[in-house]
């Protein structure tokens, strides 16, 4: 829908700094990015699994925004992760991959994975395309 280059948003005071995310390239297909594992983990010092999913929705929804193109926005309607394996250090890194771009819903397939490329979490996540608010 767009070839328009995607611009990110200021992330300051948002969910995305406070969890240290690092957006590294957003296009229509996909997006990548990064997140600490340290500061991100439940009490028993794993990765917590909501991390996981804030991180493949936060690549999903900025890719699907990219597709939407300029005046239209994404937002989530269905998020579901499956965790394969824990991490207790290091940086995860996300990987978004479009699966379908229509003109009113994009979907998009997420792959956490863990400093040796080891796949941490695989998330689907579809968005609905909407006029952005003014």
């Amino acid at each position: 829908m767009s070839d328009t280059p995607f611009t990110l948003p200021p992330t300051v005071d948002t969910l995305l700094h406070r969890m240290g995310i690092e957006i590294t390239h957003v296009d229509a297909d996909g997006a990548t990015g990064t997140m600490p594992v340290s500061g991100n983990t439940q009490p028993y010092g794993l990765l917590h699994g909501g991390a996981s999913a804030t991180l493949a929705e936060t690549l999903g929804s900025l890719a699907a925004t990219a597709h939407a193109g300029a005046g239209r926005a994404a937002v989530g309607i269905e998020l579901n992760a499956t965790h394969h394996r824990s991490a207790r250090a290091g940086t995860v890194v996300g990987t978004a991959r479009a699966l379908h771009r229509g003109r009113s819903l994009a979907t998009y397939e997420v792959v956490v994975e863990d400093d040796e490329g080891r796949r941490l979490c695989t998330a689907r996540l579809t968005c609905m395309l909407i006029d952005a608010p003014a």
